[in-house]
């Protein structure tokens, strides 16, 4: 129970209790109150019913005059909730009751006919999705801001070089720009996910009642109008007791937080002296209780962790519907506190990851000399043979042997001479050089995706436009 969630009069009766002869125990009243996390629907269970009684109103389910009281009473509850001054009770278990309890209260008989043709089976599933159509809206507009901080660093460093890894081995030269936009792709396509989530979720699933639709000449169309669905859930059992929409957002964002993941591994790697590329702001670190001398990559360590938190969340609630009968059951009392979290977790590590990309300074010298290390030239000289007419297995095994031998002599491939190198094959000629540069290598990859810095710079520009559509 929290400090704001207080039992109401030991008399006072519940809304279902005329079917019971005891009271229930306090115990199980406690075990089974949702009010202290579902509260947060409050302003969403406000436009469902806002909504609701305007449609029974227009199909002349509710008077006149009720409509009125009602949205008088609604719109002194909204603000009493938007101030914190709602008087939560935990007697009334859940938020929709709370708000129709504080709504008869303060308008009398209008209050209880509000609930004409509706259930709190069709009800919550209704505010759940009100409440996650607004989250995704918010989750876009985190994602965007991530990725338009990304492009600003990719822009600044373009050509900026630095080692490719494959197996973190150096593999090939590429420039800080085009490892950036990996990452604004990857956010590109969990914002796409999000889109398509967004259109299941936004499916009316009021009008249901409790599982098997109502007897009222209701008009569902006129709510999902007045809410801004885009459809109705078909299937009224379907309807009250689907979440596959919260199970959807919940793959989605375990997505999103696997690519912040990925992207903090490689700050906390860049961060350490052995890389040396990047440095982290101080408002984003911590230093150490014994050692004056750390500076720790606090938030990326941290957002790797909740990594592991947003993809429990989807476990947690794959296996909440896995065993559950039609219809409704009390088990989805349990959906919110997971995919609430969930929310929370992704919103704030997405808030604080563009706020951390607009503080790192870059060490490209650090990153040039780790790309010449390693011989990620290599494929450049093999390609090179190839154009010259060598089959490219060979050209592998004639760069594999000069490899070898620079290894030996602990010098790059362009440190061996011309001469030397002519001993592997009489393809080379001077113009080899160019060929083994780090820039010869970037500007060499100019084709559609690749990591030329003048393509670099048209991606950066293809994916501004994209984020202003």
């Amino acid at each position: 129970m929290t400090q704001d969630s207080k039992p109401g009069p030991a008399n006072e009766p519940k809304t279902w209790s005329g079917r019971f002869s005891a009271p229930i125990a306090e115990s199980v009243k406690i075990y089974t109150a949702s009010v202290s996390f579902d509260r947060r629907l409050a302003e969403f269970d406000i436009q469902g019913s806002l909504a609701h009684a305007q449609m029974l109103s227009e199909t002349g389910l509710l008077g006149a005059e009720d409509l009125k009281a009602i949205q008088a009473g609604m719109a002194t509850i909204l603000d009493e909730v938007r101030q914190g001054a709602f008087p939560w009770n935990l007697d009334d278990e859940d938020v929709h009751l709370n708000i129709e309890r504080r709504l008869t209260a303060l308008v009398g008989d209008a209050g209880k006919r509000l609930h004409t043709a509706r259930s709190r089976n069709d009800q919550v599933a209704t505010d759940i999705r009100l409440y996650l159509r607004h989250e995704i809206d918010r989750l876009q507009r985190l994602l965007a801001g991530v990725q338009e901080a990304l492009l600003d660093l990719a822009e600044a460093h373009a050509a900026t070089p630095m080692p490719g890894f494959t197996h973190l081995q150096v593999a090939q030269p590429v420039t800080f720009g085009h490892h950036l936009m990996a990452y604004v792709e990857m956010f590109g396509r969990d914002r796409e996910r999000l889109a398509d989530c967004r259109h299941r979720v936004n499916r009316l699933p009021l009008g249901a009642a409790a599982l098997a639709g109502t007897s009222y000449p209701i008009r569902r169309e006129r709510v999902a109008e007045l809410l801004g669905f885009e459809a109705l859930c078909l299937n009224s059992l379907d309807a009250v007791s689907d979440r596959d929409f919260a199970i959807e957002f919940c793959a989605a964002a375990a997505l999103v937080m696997t690519h912040v993941s990925r992207l903090s591994e490689e700050f906390v790697l860049w961060m350490s002296p052995r890389y040396g590329f990047i440095r982290i702001g101080d408002a984003f670190c911590t230093g150490s209780s014994i050692m004056p001398q750390k500076r720790n990559p606090d938030v990326p360590e941290l957002a790797r962790g909740k990594t592991g938190r947003v993809t429990g969340h989807l476990v947690a609630l794959l296996t909440l519907m896995k065993g559950q009968p039609l219809a409704y059951n009390k088990d989805n009392q349990e959906d919110k506190e997971p995919l609430f979290d969930t929310v929370d977790t992704v919103a704030a590590t997405l808030e604080i990851l563009a706020e951390m990309l607009r503080q790192i300074t870059v060490h490209g010298d650090a990153m040039r000399r780790a790309a010449e290390e390693g011989f990620s030239t290599a494929t450049d000289l093999a390609d090179y043979l190839v154009k010259k007419g060598m089959p490219f297995r060979d050209a592998h095994e004639v760069v594999a042997q000069a490899v070898r031998l620079a290894e030996e002599r602990q010098c790059d491939l362009a440190g061996l001479s011309l001469e030397t190198l002519r001993g592997f094959s009489t393809l080379i000629g001077q113009d080899v050089y160019a060929v083994l540069t780090i820039e010869g290598s970037l500007a060499s990859r100019n084709g559609i995706g690749g990591t030329a810095p003048d393509r670099v710079r048209a991606a950066i520009q293809a994916a501004r436009l994209s984020l202003k559509r």
